[in-house]
């Protein structure tokens, strides 16, 4: 099922990479074992293969496995484990952390069938399976996903790390709502596992997921969700400061069914940023809501008195459309990010933030205060930190600009807020984070994750 948000070669510039160094085995014997293509570098399609969303941080394998299907993943499996080599997987390549040099890719993206059991109020997704492919398929059913902003991302990473989605303070993390997952182990075999059969490795992969083996499909629960009501307020600089005062107010006392998030966005005066953005320093305070309109524009009306917007597009929208509200990019860029959980937050700390990352920052800072609690501080599995009442993201282009000047200036953000962070978030942490890592669980839940890691993958073939 092909759409418009399907991941195309990168176009922004990269930082540059060394070649991969050669497979150890002729890949001919790979080939023999499965339906879909095998490539190592020089090949034509090899670096389309490997790139994807995440231009910035890319495997550069020595052998890449365009799987057809699980049989397909687990004969790869089976090679790398006999040969030697780590593996490393890839669909969409937006969320990628440890970029691999060497080992075996294994591209999931033509895995990508997505089926709806309206009845059960169900969905089956591929490993390749994109967001807007389950929200078209459900939407004919009055039902959706609990999808994130983008949907152009891929259902299985996404779940994997706990999955935030638009709804999420209503219907909690995507992860608690899978029913089943079919995993490739580090043996090469193929497990379904659920609640009630492999319960452990079960609860491990929802939340805790990246690691323990190769997930190609995950079956979980929809949503009878037909429309909402959302879209963005969008204050400037003059305002900037009442705004965000007046919204971390406004969020002590919420209904579950409405999620919500800041963007503060320093806009470069360049010529490829639209004439009314360029040089603007604005604050776009994003809503979801899924109750009566009526009701939702009762709850905004604190927002909006704040004063004039430099926009204001809430609306009552189909949830096909839902990914208007947050407008993500759709072009395919390098970046860093990192994301830290908070236990609170005040209007002061806030202003250190935008002061750190605003127009006179050393460089360009992306940042999203989410607003969590609701549903997802309850639920299993393995998601850390579910008592967290915000998160902050920070999201940096890496176009000329390295790594560590990145990440020093993501590390002052994380001092200025030190006395209020609770944890990371594996899904926002881009790139190599080593250890840091251990940050998104508590110490008894990355304890049985390392548990589960030992007694699944005992040789650390997903060392990514």
């Amino acid at each position: 099922m092909n759409t418009t948000y399907r991941t195309v070669p990168a176009v922004s510039a990269a930082p540059a990479e060394p070649a991969a160094p050669a497979a150890p085995a002729a890949p001919a014997e790979l080939a023999a074992q499965v339906a879909g293509i095998v490539l190592v570098p020089g090949d034509e399609g090899y670096d389309a293969e490997r790139s994807g969303f995440q231009a910035g941080h890319r495997h550069r394998p020595s052998v890449i496995v365009g799987a057809a299907g699980a049989a397909d993943v687990a004969a790869a499996v089976r090679w790398a484990r006999a040969n030697g080599l780590p593996v490393s997987v890839q669909s969409t390549g937006h969320g990628l952390s440890a970029a691999t040099v060497g080992g075996l890719l294994i591209s999931t993206r033509r895995m990508d069938e997505v089926r709806v059991d309206a009845e059960a109020h169900t969905a089956w997704a591929g490993a390749g399976a994109l967001w807007a492919d389950v929200i078209e398929a459900a939407a004919p059913y009055g039902l959706a996903p609990v999808n994130g902003s983008s949907p152009g991302v891929g259902v299985v990473g996404y779940t994997l790390g706990g999955g935030l989605g638009i709804l999420g303070r209503e219907f909690g993390y995507a992860s608690d709502r899978v029913r089943r997952v079919e995993v490739v182990t580090a043996d090469g075999a193929l497990r379904r596992v659920t609640a009630e059969h492999d319960a452990g490795l079960f609860r491990a992969l929802l939340g805790g997921g990246h690691g323990l083996g190769v997930v190609t499909g995950l079956e979980f629960g929809l949503v009878p969700v037909e429309r909402v009501y959302g879209g963005q307020l969008v204050f400037g600089a003059d305002l900037m400061d009442e705004a965000l005062a007046t919204y971390l107010a406004w969020t002590e006392e919420l209904p579950d069914a409405l999620t919500s998030s800041v963007g503060l966005i320093a806009y470069p005066d360049i010529p490829v940023v639209p004439g009314h953005l360029r040089g603007r320093h604005l604050a776009q305070i994003r809503i979801a809501y899924t109750g009566p309109a009526e009701e939702g524009e009762r709850l905004v009306a604190p927002l909006r008195a704040v004063g004039p917007r430099v926009a204001d597009t809430l609306r009552e929208m189909p949830y096909t459309e839902s990914h208007t509200i947050h407008q993500d990019p759709e072009t395919p860029h390098a970046y860093d990010g990192d994301g830290i959980l908070l236990s609170g937050l005040d209007a002061a700390e806030l202003r250190t933030v935008t002061a750190l990352t605003g127009p006179d920052a050393p460089l360009m800072t992306v940042v999203q205060l989410n607003h969590l609690g609701g549903a997802l501080a309850t639920g299993g599995g393995s998601v850390g930190h579910r008592d967290a009442r915000y998160l902050l993201r920070l999201l940096s282009p890496l176009d000329g600009t390295d790594t560590g000047t990145v990440r020093a200036l993501h590390a002052e953000v994380r001092t200025a807020l030190a006395s209020r962070a609770a944890g990371r978030s594996v899904n926002f942490l881009f790139g190599e984070h080593g250890d840091e890592a251990a940050d998104a669980y508590e110490p008894e839940v990355y304890a049985r994750l390392a548990r589960a890691k030992a007694a699944y993958d005992p040789e650390n073939l997903f060392r990514a």
